[in-house]
């Protein structure tokens, strides 16, 4: 995975206008959307936050040594237009092309990133792989923004107006793994940027055939593989440190790779006002190539 995330940040170097991601996975045997979700895990930004950012970066550079007029160099890296390649570089570098050439500055400069393995692994993931066939989550669900680290405030507000009788109503329904109340995210974006949306569902798991109650949302999962990743500890603090940990540590060194689908977080145990509990992690995945 290391080496893929590389080759990616390679190809942006040389073709920052207009990097072909989905033929570079491809080439790799692996896929665009892991690639993705890789990249954003461990650099710590989205995909295409990072392509913009050292496109410009690039530009920049160009239009400081007079390689040329502004429309030139904007057609160089994919803009139109002088207006849209303006537009773009005042967004990352907070200053328009003409005031960088004669001032020369200042920038925001986007270093070349390069991915390297921190041999690690001191601390067991207690992890497990299981197939199981089709199922459905039903529940409660709502749009919400995507928050990386602490509370979510949409989702405990979403929690926070279902009243008790609800709960214990989800619970009964439970009938299949994932068991228990569980905290299901989907329809999430690719590069996992902060504050995109997301369907969250407070719900839980029944069998494929099962009818959903009216007053349920709820949500088809196709058969397939899981990596399940077991947390005890602070909440949501551990479980947010297991999220980093399976692109940091579990993935580049097993071979799996995330496959399109909901990530469930399902809460087997907890303290009474939830500063701790045991979670499992379900993250959809298939085998990686090679």
């Amino acid at each position: 995975m290391i080496a893929a995330l590389n080759r990616l940040v390679e190809l942006i170097e040389s073709r920052p206008d207009a990097p072909d991601v989905t033929h570079l996975a491809r080439e790799l045997g692996t896929t665009e959307y892991h690639l993705r979700r890789m990249f954003s895990s461990l650099a710590g930004m989205p995909l295409s936050d990072y392509v913009r950012r050292r496109r410009m970066t690039l530009a920049a550079a160009e239009v400081i040594r007079g390689e040329g007029d502004l429309l030139t160099i904007a057609v160089r890296y994919g803009y139109g237009s002088t207006e849209a390649f303006g537009r773009a570089f005042r967004a990352v570098h907070g200053i328009v092309p003409a005031a960088a050439r004669e001032n020369g500055g200042p920038l925001r400069t986007q270093p070349q990133l390069r991915f390297r393995l921190s041999v690690e692994g001191t601390t067991p993931m207690h992890t497990r792989i299981t197939d199981r066939p089709g199922f459905r989550l039903v529940g409660h669900s709502a749009r919400v923004a995507l928050v990386h680290r602490g509370a979510n405030p949409q989702i405990q507000d979403l929690i926070a107006r279902i009243p008790p009788e609800a709960h214990a109503h989800l619970k009964a329904l439970s009938s299949t793994e994932p068991h228990g109340l569980l905290q299901v995210s989907a329809d999430v974006d690719p590069d996992y940027r902060e504050g995109s949306g997301l369907t969250y569902l407070h719900g839980v798991a029944i069998a494929a055939d099962t009818a959903v109650p009216a007053e349920l949302d709820h949500i088809d999962v196709e058969p397939g593989t899981w990596a399940v990743f077991r947390t005890a500890g602070a909440y949501p603090g551990a479980l947010q440190d297991t999220w980093a940990a399976t692109a940091t540590d579990w993935f580049p060194s097993n071979p799996w790779r995330l496959r399109p689908g909901p990530s469930i977080v399902a809460v087997l145990e907890r303290a009474a006002d939830f500063s701790t509990a045991t979670t499992e992690l379900w993250l959809p995945v298939e085998p990686s190539a090679g």
